[in-house]
């Protein structure tokens, strides 16, 4: 994938600064004052790239649009259902060695209000499904994530041990094991899966967000199909936070901040993704 031949030229620090240049509003900026720059040696062509930049950035922000590429650039897994969660929940009660992997998904600043910092939505969203999911199955739950290639900062405590402490402090279910090390979803399950190999651990039920799923699955499996056969090792997909359907049909197609968000988001995994379809 494009963000792991990054990370091997030794340019993993550089992968945010190329995100927000190749995902939107940057290209369509791009677009629109290249645009006005050929307006009067080429009138024409400087119409058609601003028309080409307005139009682009109109269904940037788009709940509608975010969700048509959602469903056709990404093979998400479905949900588990409640009769998967009954078979989990009995294979923990007899003691099979299976565990819940929640993926980081973002830090915010300090949190003036809690003197902390704080989890992204994503994070906190992925923590509470871990958490509700553990108590319908009983499974141990592990946390990864740490200091991402953009929060260089050391004063920035790992993502996964704030989501420990979170776990602990707001949900009153303490997390089995943290991983803190791992700055993006490629050394998320290389250093999860070394974490639970001495556990014995031999079944992952991954917990993210489901844009994000088709890349985390395809990291995990990458990085079970490395260890050696007697510690092979199982991925189930739990993925969470899914695109419903259409709330309305008309503000799905307007713009709006939650429309570019969610199109930033998927169009992130769409891109992210180049080189390792299947």
């Amino acid at each position: 994938m494009i963000a792991d031949w990054l990370t091997s030229l030794g340019l993993g620090s550089a992968k945010p600064v190329l995100a927000a240049l190749v995902l939107p509003p940057a290209p369509l900026l791009a677009l629109a004052f290249a645009g006005a720059w050929l307006a009067r040696a080429r009138p024409r062509t400087g119409r058609w790239l601003a028309g080409l930049a307005c139009a682009g950035a109109w269904l940037a922000s788009c709940n509608g649009a975010a969700r048509w590429v959602e469903h056709h650039g990404l093979d998400e897994p479905p949900a588990l259902d409640a009769a998967q969660r009954d078979v989990l929940r009995a294979r923990a009660a007899a003691g099979e060695p299976v565990a819940i992997v929640v993926l980081g998904g973002g830090m915010t600043g300090l949190a003036p209000e809690y003197g902390q910092f704080g989890l992204s939505n994503a994070s906190a969203g992925r923590l509470r499904y871990a958490v509700w999911l553990g108590r319908q199955t009983g499974l141990p739950i592990a946390a990864t994530g740490g200091r991402g290639w953009g929060a260089p900062d050391l004063a920035i405590p790992p993502e996964a041990q704030r989501m420990a402490e979170i776990a602990q402090a707001e949900f009153g279910v303490p997390l089995r094991w943290t991983e803190t090390e791992s700055r993006d979803t490629h050394e998320n399950a290389i250093d999860t899966l070394a974490l639970l190999r001495p556990d014995g651990i031999r079944e992952l039920v991954l917990v993210t967000q489901g844009l994000h799923m088709p890349r985390a699955l395809r990291e995990f499996k990458a990085a079970a199909a490395a260890q050696p056969a007697s510690a092979a090792v199982r991925i189930t997909a739990a993925p969470m936070g899914q695109a419903g359907p259409a709330s309305s049909l008309v503000l799905d197609w307007l713009p709006s901040g939650e429309g570019a968000l969610n199109m930033h988001e998927v169009l992130h995994e769409v891109l992210a993704g180049i080189g390792d379809r299947r």
